[in-house]
């Protein structure tokens, strides 16, 4: 979820703005997350009750918000963009069936009973083509190191980072209530936004600082509101909420509707 940060983030280290991207950073993950632990302690209830609501019309178009955002963040020919993006469903495909429990394209492997793996997809197209691209490329690698200097942003930099942290926090909160949002979607969505949205979009990927400040915000905000959904429906929206509710049933806690009611020291405790 913080791979669209290190995207203005790590042009900002190269121009020397480390510190400062850092700080902004955490600036941005404790608005967030200040701000929607609020949420959660005032409207879980109701929240959850506009989760309930999304029906296969709402997660169609939430799916399809997903790859326009994938689209709009591309660089360069948006052929290629389209092309990876097949090749995602088409990876995505792999796996058992949610409906019908049939295996599709796992070829007999039961490794692949679970579908690919994100991480070992990324690793393998970044990892792999990064250490092919450097040993094409042996006498021309740029090594930038630069000393983290001036952690505290300037005056300049908090006005322009006010607006994308509260567009950010706003849209991770929407993003996270959802079964099946969280984080990433949101600092992706978040910096797609501020791509249409911002009066500096013209330096979105070259070190805008509202490219660390929006998607920072967002997914902090996502990460903490999939609480919601996690507590009062017993849904987890990413693996780090399936592994708290399968923590929570080992400890006789069984997550849902109730679990307010049943279980209001757990709760407030969260």
């Amino acid at each position: 979820s913080s791979v669209v940060t290190a995207l203005d983030g790590y042009q900002m280290a190269r121009q020397g703005k480390a510190g400062r991207a850092l700080a902004t950073a955490a600036i941005a993950s404790f608005f967030a997350g200040t701000v929607c632990t609020l949420l959660i302690a005032m409207f879980a209830p109701p929240l959850a009750e506009v989760a309930l609501k999304f029906g296969p019309a709402e997660y169609f178009s939430l799916m399809v918000l997903g790859l326009i955002a994938s689209i709009v963040l591309a660089n360069g020919s948006i052929l290629h963009a389209l092309g990876m993006i097949i090749l995602g469903l088409l990876l995505g495909l792999v796996g058992t069936d949610v409906n019908s429990g049939a295996m599709r394209y796992t070829f007999g492997l039961p490794g692949l009973a679970d579908g690919i793996g994100f991480v070992i997809v990324a690793m393998g197209m970044f990892g792999v083509g990064e250490i092919i691209a450097n040993l094409e490329n042996e006498n021309d690698r740029d090594v930038a190191i630069k000393k983290v200097s001036g952690l505290f942003p300037t005056r300049e930099d908090w006005r322009r980072m006010v607006a994308p942290i509260i567009r950010g926090t706003l849209l991770g909160s929407a993003l996270g209530i959802l079964p099946g949002g969280g984080a990433a979607l949101a600092s992706f969505s978040a910096y797609a936004l501020e791509k249409k949205a911002s009066r500096y979009k013209h330096e979105l990927g070259k070190g805008a600082i509202e490219g660390v400040a929006g998607p920072e915000a967002a997914n902090n905000a996502g990460a903490q509101m999939s609480f919601i959904p996690m507590l009062t429906l017993g849904i987890p929206s990413n693996p780090v909420m399936a592994l708290m509710i399968g923590a929570m049933i080992i400890q006789g806690i069984q997550p849902g509707p109730a679990v307010m009611t049943e279980q209001p020291q757990l709760f407030w405790g969260l």
